[in-house]
């Protein structure tokens, strides 16, 4: 998927993935789309999936107490930051573990890009202030692809 991580990077103005150190970068935004565009199934993302899409994540950010957070991310304002242990806390061991071993990476150095990263991933999918409308299928990666390049 190099054509992916290249048109995700560029639409993230990160340069594509054979910028320098961009490898592991586009590994882990290559696992954060995985992650947002699986659904409630498991399977084909790695065992990325359960998160139910966008607004699952967004849905667990908000059951964890960090609904303001998750808010700034959609919302056309600045973003608000989250911790690592924000995040990990929000995302639960069984998905921070199992990117981590997937992206062969330690699970505190997983969370700390991770909480750079996604605010920037998710206030690019909601371009308008809104999270786009899931079909009756919910978001695929090509919805959010869209979303990602359309702005």
């Amino acid at each position: 998927m190099g054509l992916l991580d290249s048109v995700i990077g560029a639409a993230l103005g990160q340069g594509g993935a054979g910028a320098a150190g961009g490898g592991s970068n586009a590994a882990l935004l290559q696992a954060v789309i995985a992650m947002l565009g699986n659904n409630a199934q498991g399977g084909g993302g790695g065992g990325l999936g359960g998160l139910g899409g966008l607004g699952g994540l967004l849905s667990q950010l908000q059951q964890s107490g960090l609904g303001d957070v998750a808010s700034s991310w959609v919302s056309t304002g600045q973003n608000l930051p989250i911790s690592p242990d924000q995040l990990g806390g929000a995302l639960g061991n069984d998905t921070v573990s199992s990117m981590a071993s997937q992206l062969g990476m330690g699970e505190g150095d997983l969370l700390g890009q991770l909480s750079h990263m996604l605010p920037q991933v998710v206030d690019r999918l909601t371009p308008n202030g809104q999270v786009p409308e899931a079909g009756a299928a919910g978001a695929d990666l090509g919805s959010l692809l869209g979303g990602l390049l359309g702005r």
